[in-house]
């Protein structure tokens, strides 16, 4: 990645100056000191800078950077079908709809976030067109114009499955507005379609530069923006051009997964290949001798090719990983040196806590029990056990390697000391509910993907708290699984499953789907399999309209708190309550359901 990216952003302040006095020239003041939106920029460079804003940008949203509710919810899942909260984090539940309402900070910060990205994205846009600016090239410029456009429809995307119709804004404001105006839905997602259907030819297929944004990821979204239109045109009862859009939506997958550039990884690749996921069963670091790990004691975990995926090292399509479609920047040297948000603070968000109540058998903050984890959202029963019943077990998904269930008693004094502790005990069964609710949420298998047998920066006094590997944004499965679902939303039952196969075949599971599996409760069950930890829930629940979001979220939710509370149907959250208060000039409609 270029240093710009992996060192950080410097910000640009634009105060403008504007005075006159009886027309004369002479008394007219125009300090070149005082910088304006015109004069700020004089390289091609500096426009740059504000791409890489933008690519900063992304990664404090997906990379857990901000730790805080709207990231433990949009990021994180919590409140989904797929994450809750523990029993010590309850405070900050997300699925407890007699306190959620459009006043809720999680929905204005994230919205805000958005805006954020589109400010940036115009101002980018507009300085590229400055007179002064010298480019290398045409090309150059297009390219810089076309990231801009990516991150504009990228983050309209994300507010039109997240919010619905939203006003498009296309241009710099330098003064107060009170006036905005929603589009719908659909104009939304037609706006974002448009904008990287401009911008397609002029991103590259691959680049040189790990990062940067490449043709692939702009058809990755093309292809997840037509099912939204879809989806979005049969709400609004414009069933009849939905057809249409899920066709757009299988030739933009076609164009990923059926080119020369992006292939699943079917064998074991990159910084760790030739090795297994190791774990010492001692509490104390000078107790971690040969003699206490896993394989010496029994319970070898041997590694796969989806381990491997989520090793450090391994995440760039230029390190030889042919599904990276679009990855965040995360460079422990850079951390070190001066960019703090250079970490995924994965396990400590997501992290279990062994600790207590499992002392007795299973204690510290060491690999062996997930490193320093403080379970700010938890995997509910679905995600961890329920997508892995019966014919679903055999999946490499589900392996030791990459979800780990086995964790080897560390407490001397336990008659587990060694040896599996069984989850009968781990989950504290025949005991009181709270109990129970205490283990359950707190202890649960740990996924590769927020932990590692191996944490850098110990000898420097990181705390097992971080991981410092690049992170997926776009990974193929995702692709292949936004085409299965177009294919079973345009009535192709039979393509749909064989997608869904590539995936499962990959896994070497047990079991194919079938045409008659397919529904949107499988291909919902397939994401939480192939992208846990990955995809943003929130944004693939609401965008599936309908009640499917409010379905799930009930079925499945840990708590009852949603069955207790949820009482009303949805499929977008509310628009922010001071968004609509602060908008004094036009009346913007709540959402169904929010006001």
């Amino acid at each position: 990645m270029n240093h710009l990216i992996k060192y950080g952003i410097y910000s640009l302040l634009f105060v403008g100056l504007f005075s006159s006095c009886n027309d004369s020239k002479f008394l007219e003041e125009n300090p070149e000191t005082f910088y304006t939106v015109d004069n700020a920029f004089s390289t091609s460079e500096q426009v740059d800078q504000v791409l890489v804003g933008c690519y900063s940008h992304i990664r404090v949203m997906t990379c857990m950077v901000e730790e805080n509710m709207t990231a433990f919810a949009f990021r994180g899942g919590n409140g989904t079908d797929m994450f809750d909260v523990a029993t010590i984090r309850r405070s900050s539940r997300f699925n407890d709809y007699g306190i959620l309402n459009p006043s809720n900070e999680v929905y204005y910060t994230n919205y805000s976030h958005w805006y954020q990205l589109i400010s940036k994205a115009n101002l980018a846009l507009y300085a590229a067109e400055l007179p002064q600016i010298s480019w290398g090239s045409e090309a150059d410029k297009a390219y810089v114009i076309a990231q801009a456009r990516f991150f504009r429809a990228f983050a309209y995307r994300n507010l039109g499955e997240l919010y619905g119709g939203v006003p498009i804004v296309t241009e710099i404001t330098t003064t107060p507005q009170y006036d905005f105006k929603r589009t719908s839905r659909v104009e939304t997602y037609q706006f974002a379609i448009d904008e990287l259907e401009a911008a397609l030819n002029d991103l590259p297929e691959t680049t040189n530069s790990p990062g940067r944004l490449v043709r692939g990821a702009a058809q990755h979204n093309l292809c997840q923006l037509y099912i939204d239109k879809g989806v979005a045109l049969e709400e609004a009862g414009q069933g009849g051009e939905a057809p249409a859009a899920y066709a757009k939506a299988i030739t933009y997958g076609n164009d990923v997964i059926d080119g020369s550039v992006y292939g699943l990884m079917t064998e074991r690749f990159g910084s760790r290949k030739d090795e297994n996921p190791d774990f010492y069963y001692a509490n104390i670091e000078s107790q971690q001798t040969p003699d206490h790990l896993y394989s010496a004691a029994g319970y070898p975990i041997e590694g796969n090719v989806y381990w491997d995926l989520f090793q450090e090292g391994n995440q760039n399509y230029q390190e030889g990983n042919k599904e990276a479609i679009w990855v965040a920047q995360i460079d422990y040297d850079a951390y070190k040196a001066e960019d703090g948000q250079a970490k995924l603070q994965y396990t400590r968000v997501y992290g279990p806590v062994y600790r207590d109540p499992m002392s007795a058998h299973l204690s510290g903050a060491l690999e062996d029990v997930g490193g320093r984890g403080i379970v700010q959202t938890m995997p509910t029963m679905y995600t961890r056990d329920v997508i892995y019943d019966g014919k679903w077990g055999k999946d490499m998904r589900n392996s030791e390697a990459v979800f780990r269930r086995t964790f080897l008693g560390n407490v001397p004094t336990s008659p587990y000391y060694g040896k599996p502790v069984p989850w009968s005990v781990i989950y504290r069964d025949g005991e009181s509910q709270d109990a129970i609710d205490v283990a359950k949420t707190q202890c649960f298998p740990v996924s590769c993907k927020i932990s590692t047998d191996k944490y850098r920066g110990i000898a420097d006094g990181e705390n097992r708290s971080n991981l410092f590997r690049d992170e997926y944004l776009i990974r193929l499965p995702e692709t292949i699984l936004l085409r299965a679902e177009a294919k079973m939303r345009a009535g192709d039952n039979a393509g749909a499953a064989n997608d869904i196969n590539l995936l499962r075949k990959r896994a070497q599971c047990d079991y194919l789907v079938q045409a008659s599996d397919v529904n949107v409760d499988l291909i919902l069950d397939e994401r939480a399999r192939e992208l846990v930890y990955e995809e943003c829930r929130w944004n693939t629940l609401l965008r599936m309209g309908g009640t499917v979001a409010v379905d799930r979220i009930k079925k499945y939710s840990y708590w009852n708190d949603p069955r207790a509370t949820l009482t009303k149907n949805f499929n977008l959250w509310p628009i922010p309550q001071v968004v609509i208060d602060t908008n004094k000039d036009v009346v913007m409609e709540q959402n169904p359901g929010w006001n």
